[in-house]
């Protein structure tokens, strides 16, 4: 069993941890070490148990915080899969029915008959302007 030293609030500690957990130790200590720097830079000098149940408590603190946000998320992270699951299992709506104008061939032949006789117009037009 591999026994580390770690730094907390300028003071070592040997602790023991099983074997490939010295990195996670580390981790540990660093964070642990971080709240009882902030202590000691607010408070000073106290005793190390003192500064161990603080440091300890604060890091509780923020934990809890961050679970307290977990959960809030997971719950909203369910209930957006619950509206997703509603949706994929929609029925598909019902196609829209869209109506298009229906031109009689009545108003097309009157069309094709007021383009022939603009094109004689201008033709008339053509050879008197050419004369």
């Amino acid at each position: 069993m591999p026994e580390v030293t770690i730094q907390i609030g300028g003071r070592g500690f040997d602790v023991s941890c099983q074997e490939g957990e010295e990195t996670f130790l580390h981790s540990a200590a660093k964070m642990l070490d971080d709240e009882a720097q902030v202590l000691s830079d607010q408070i000073g000098r106290m005793p190390e148990s003192r500064m161990l149940l603080m440091a300890g408590l604060m890091l509780a603190d923020k934990a809890a915080g961050t679970e307290d946000r977990i959960m809030a998320l997971e719950a909203k992270l369910a209930e957006v899969e619950a509206e997703l699951h509603t949706l994929r299992n929609m029925p598909q709506p019902e196609p829209e029915r869209i109506e298009v104008a229906v031109v009689p061939p009545s108003v097309t032949d009157t069309l094709a008959e007021l383009a022939a006789r603009a094109e004689a117009l201008a033709s008339v037009v053509e050879e008197r302007s050419a004369r």
